[in-house]
């Protein structure tokens, strides 16, 4: 059992959460990912970046948006709950090198399995620009820390709400067109991001890295749904991965892959409200005939 040591909510549906784990925050390292079960012995299993962790503490830090079943069901725990399985660390870390100005690019919840990769290249002594973007302000997570690291902090919004108004991708454009250019870029977030990140930066030859962690499943190369085409080649992103050059990565096959998954994880999100609501039905009429 690994116990949840703090909880807050970070922005509407995003949550971060501290958890007891002492020996995979002595080992975690950047790009890592854990396993967890959230209670029940046929519970779903579902991989999360380890977001930072504290060796000293012996915890990590996850952070997470609740859109499925599991995910609210991980919500719905608070300090001092236990969370019945926890695996990791899991995944190829990071490359972490000193190669000059890297661009680090995160959108909505991919900003924080961005975090820990950002401080560990700024710690070797790369020059870091952050971007970070989100579809309005209440949807930004993890400002603060990454300021506190970039030399140069760049928040967009689609909106306009916070920040510029403007995608990710076009102040990594006008960077990629600054002489001299950056030397590396990083992005992290949702699949059509990435892929017009990669997009972005292709002309102009800065290499890209992007972590493709929204497609694993088991996590452990077992299951096979989390393949992906890479230069022509199948990886699995939970062994291989999750960090592949964006130039290389099939963003098309992935994303119809994923919506393969959508009309069954769209059946558990909606069996999960209908739990919710009858349940807060039986609370009322038990309130009401209590009331009598």
């Amino acid at each position: 059992m690994n116990k949840i040591l703090k909880k807050t909510q970070l922005s509407d549906c995003v949550y971060r959460m501290e958890v007891e784990a002492p020996l995979i925050a002595r080992e975690r390292k950047p790009g890592q990912f854990i396993i967890l079960q959230v209670d029940d012995d046929f519970g779903e299993r579902i991989p999360l970046t380890i977001a930072d962790a504290d060796p000293e503490r012996g915890s990590i830090t996850l952070v997470f948006q609740a859109v499925g079943k599991t995910t609210h069901l991980l919500a719905e725990k608070e300090e001092g709950d236990t969370i019945v399985a926890l695996l990791g660390p899991l995944g190829q870390p990071s490359r972490i090198e000193k190669v000059g100005h890297v661009v680090c690019v995160g959108g909505g919840i991919g900003v924080a399995p961005l975090y820990p990769i950002a401080q560990a290249l700024k710690a070797i002594g790369n020059r870091l620009t952050i971007i970070i973007g989100a579809r309005n302000k209440s949807l930004l997570i993890m400002e603060d820390e990454m300021r506190a690291i970039a030399d140069d902090l760049i928040v967009v919004t689609d909106d306009g709400s916070y920040g510029r108004k403007a995608l990710v991708t076009e102040p990594l454009k006008e960077l990629c067109e600054q002489t001299p250019k950056p030397d590396m870029a990083v992005a992290i977030g949702p699949p059509i991001m990435m892929k017009f990140c990669a997009e972005t930066t292709r002309p102009y030859g800065v290499h890209t890295i992007v972590s493709l962690n929204t497609i694993m499943i088991d996590g452990t190369g077992m299951c096979g749904g989390c393949r992906v085409t890479v230069g022509g080649e199948t990886k699995f992103v939970c062994v291989d991965g999750p960090e592949f050059d964006g130039h290389l990565v099939d963003f098309d096959n992935m994303m119809k892959r994923l919506r393969a998954y959508k009309p069954r994880e769209d059946a558990d999100h909606e069996k999960y409200h209908c739990r919710l609501e009858a349940a807060a039905a039986r609370l009322e009429a038990a309130a009401a005939t209590h009331a009598k």
